[in-house]
């Protein structure tokens, strides 16, 4: 098959005959509930070290990492649905957007009496990669099974496994 007729062939295929549901959306909503313990503890921490000030800080910080998140996923499930090259181009200039975004949030309140700036900055950081770190270990990077791993499942079969394994 010569180039010409893959490229066309590429070309030929829609996202309609792609089949499946949106990923995206299970691992950002994944994540949103990942990073409520998270928040809790950062929160815990910083009140511990900066009062009323180092909890308004971190919950906004916190908060912004989330929305930034589920933005995210929400334009790539609905750029996916129009075609592979606007979900491309939504994925880099959104991380653009969405990045501007943040750093307008963080000037925006950057002269609050609130805000612990370095703790802000950290926290902002620490919040995005950590999350992602920590969600790498749930997800399934398998085309049968693309986003959130599947949950094992329990029949009768895999009950008995478990009780040989794990006797009580």
């Amino acid at each position: 098959m010569a180039l010409a007729d893959r490229m066309a062939a590429a070309a030929a295929v829609s996202p309609a005959d792609l089949q499946g549901g949106a990923p995206e959306l299970d691992v950002a909503l994944d994540l949103a509930k990942r990073a409520l313990p998270v928040g809790v503890v950062l929160i815990a921490v910083s009140a511990i070290g900066w009062q009323l000030h180092g909890v308004l800080t971190t919950g906004f910080a916190v908060g912004v990492v989330v929305l930034n998140f589920l933005a995210a996923a929400a334009l790539m499930a609905w750029a996916a649905r129009i075609s592979l090259g606007m979900l491309m181009g939504a994925v880099l200039i959104g991380y653009i957007v969405r990045m501007s975004i943040v750093a307008l949030a963080v000037f925006a309140v950057k002269d609050e009496s609130w805000v612990v700036l370095p703790l802000l900055g950290f926290t902002l950081v620490l919040t995005h990669l950590g999350l992602l770190f920590w969600e790498t270990r749930h997800l399934s990077v398998s085309l049968a099974y693309p986003g959130l791993k599947p949950i094992p499942s329990t029949g009768p079969r895999q009950s008995a496994m478990n009780e040989e394994n794990h006797p009580s």
